[in-house]
């Protein structure tokens, strides 16, 4: 016994060590996206800006354009990757990601049909775009479980993928077909969009986004050890006391809402779910447990690095911040498809 906590103890100290180094990864990043921009601000003016010691310019560059899209990237990232851990630990399948199995763009399409009749700029719309992308990610989510779950066996982790794709082609037709009837200024907000460009970079857009990442994150971590006990396989799961199937759909429905909430915000950013988990895996293992606060963290990382080159490659113009975890992602994705077929 106590040789097992001592084991465990020493877990809990490699743990916080790596949070530690991936929280001061995280906060330097920042300081570098906030001195990032066609008008730039040297660390040294970003800081003193911060303790508000800067002059209005500063303070309107700082506060009002870059921050709270900055804020919204961090957020995002940790809620993506969070949400791909926990698809993945459901489903036994290390290439589930909510970008890949179609629950953005089941969320993706009510945001588009919402824009097609309503304005964005609209005040009520801000907060309530979260609940709309809810609506369509979670029919996806509850059209993925069915087709791809069969009695006595689960969810079926080759069958879920070939669902996800299949639902994502036909989501996608449906969004082209929606945008053909949209004037040309709303037809490039989409298409930015669909390219995964975090459009909402107001304050207001972190307030309606909070919230939902407030309440998610904590219920998933607390509720990480049953994503242990799915691992083991349902039999034993049931076997060692957990209820299956109800704590599968608490969990989906947390993870698909904590994805509704960020396409809301950001568009289709794919692959962050997908590379947040694995590379959480990779530094601390498998135990839920601290697996996915290391997800959250990398997520936010992997998403605020990835914000940055995007306003910085072209300036003054900038690259949709999807197209840009794209380029890092679907790389790592073909070397993950590869090895599990290996």
């Amino acid at each position: 016994m106590a040789s097992i906590l001592k084991v465990e103890r020493k877990k809990r100290r490699q743990v916080m060590g790596i949070i530690a180094i991936l929280a001061t990864l995280v906060v330097l990043v920042l300081i570098i996206s906030m001195n990032t921009g066609y008008i730039r601000l040297s660390p040294l003016a970003v800081i003193r800006t911060l303790f508000g010691g800067g002059t209005a310019k500063e303070s309107l560059i700082l506060f009002d354009l870059r921050l709270p899209r900055i804020i919204i990237a961090v957020l995002i990232g940790a809620a993506l990757a969070v949400s791909g851990g926990v698809l993945q630990g459901i489903s036994r399948n290390a290439l589930a990601d909510p970008g890949l199995l179609g629950i953005n763009s089941g969320a993706g399409l009510m945001v588009v049909l919402f824009i097609s009749f309503f304005s964005t700029h609209a005040a009520f719309s801000i907060f309530l775009l979260p609940f709309l992308a809810l609506v369509g990610a979670g029919v996806t989510a509850a059209l993925i479980y069915l087709l791809s779950y069969k009695k006595d066996e689960g969810i079926l982790p080759t069958r879920m993928i070939l669902v996800g794709v299949a639902l994502t082609a036909v989501i996608s037709s449906m969004m082209i077909i929606l945008t053909l009837r949209l004037d040309p200024n709303d037809y490039k907000f989409v298409a930015t969009w669909m390219a995964g460009s975090i459009w909402g970079s107001d304050w207001h857009f972190v307030s309606a986004l909070l919230p939902w990442i407030i309440v998610l994150l904590p219920y998933i971590f607390v509720k990480a050890r049953y994503l242990n006990a799915l691992n083991l396989g349902d039999s034993i799961a049931t076997g060692i006391g957990a209820a299956v199937e109800k704590e599968r759909l608490k969990l989906l429905a947390a993870s698909v809402g904590l994805a509704a909430a960020s396409v809301s915000v950001s568009g289709g950013i794919g692959f962050v779910g997908l590379i947040g988990p694995h590379i959480a895996r990779r530094l601390i293992g498998p135990n839920h447990k601290y697996l996915l606060p290391v997800a959250a963290l990398c997520g936010s990382l992997l998403l605020v690095v990835a914000d940055t080159l995007a306003r910085w490659v072209l300036q003054p113009s900038e690259i949709p911040t999807g197209i840009v975890v794209a380029v890092i992602g679907a790389p790592y994705f073909l070397y993950l498809l590869a090895k599990s077929r290996a």
